[in-house]
């Protein structure tokens, strides 16, 4: 028992490390141009799958670190733009990995409400921050740019992670890495999975 348990713990953060790299390379790809990079949102992808798979401790922490890391590796995004982004992306973590861990069955139709409720509840997180953050600054931040913003400019993205991700879980389901799950009704009366 202890065994399995240091196993899944090294392991998850073998995983978390391995999202983290990814989610510091992946931005080279879209970055030569701005305006698709922030369209579609090359770090959000490992920081929802870590969570996922790693669950919501390590996604959270994924999410948080990742575009600060980034930040002071290579500058990109610039830094008040890299704070909010943390605390999205920790959200994004945080959430899908909770409603996952937490769905009392571990299939595409879970999935699918993991994600969407990341993805809405790491973009209300954002906009706080942001209205915070400008409001500091003495700026406005409006609904107008709230919603380009969190919304309309990142339709691609968001129509990405939609096919991308749950494609990929489909794919490590069948392949036995992660699986799909059901709880039996012995182990919901006991509280495992």
């Amino acid at each position: 028992m202890k065994q399995t348990v240091l196993k899944g713990y090294v392991g998850n953060l073998a995983l978390s490390a391995m999202f983290l790299a990814v989610g510091i390379v992946l931005p080279f790809f879209t970055g030569q141009i701005p305006q698709i990079g922030s369209m579609l949102l090359p770090m959000h992808l490992p920081v929802l799958l870590c969570g996922l798979i790693c669950g919501w401790q390590y996604g959270g922490a994924v999410g948080f670190v990742l575009p600060l890391l980034r930040t002071a590796l290579f500058g990109m995004p610039p830094m008040l733009t890299a704070v909010a982004m943390a605390f999205e992306l920790a959200a994004y973590g945080v959430i899908a990995g909770a409603l996952y861990q937490h769905s009392r069955w571990k299939c595409v139709v879970a999935l699918y409400r993991s994600l969407l409720a990341a993805m809405v509840g790491g973009r209300i997180v954002w906009g706080v921050v942001r209205v915070l953050m400008t409001g500091v600054a003495g700026e406005a931040f409006t609904w107008k740019l709230f919603l380009a913003g969190a919304f309309f400019n990142a339709i691609p993205g968001i129509l990405l992670q939609l096919i991308f991700i749950p494609a990929l879980m489909v794919a490590l389901d069948r392949t036995g890495l992660v699986r799909f799950s059901r709880v039996r009704p012995a182990d919901a009366q006991t509280g495992e999975s």
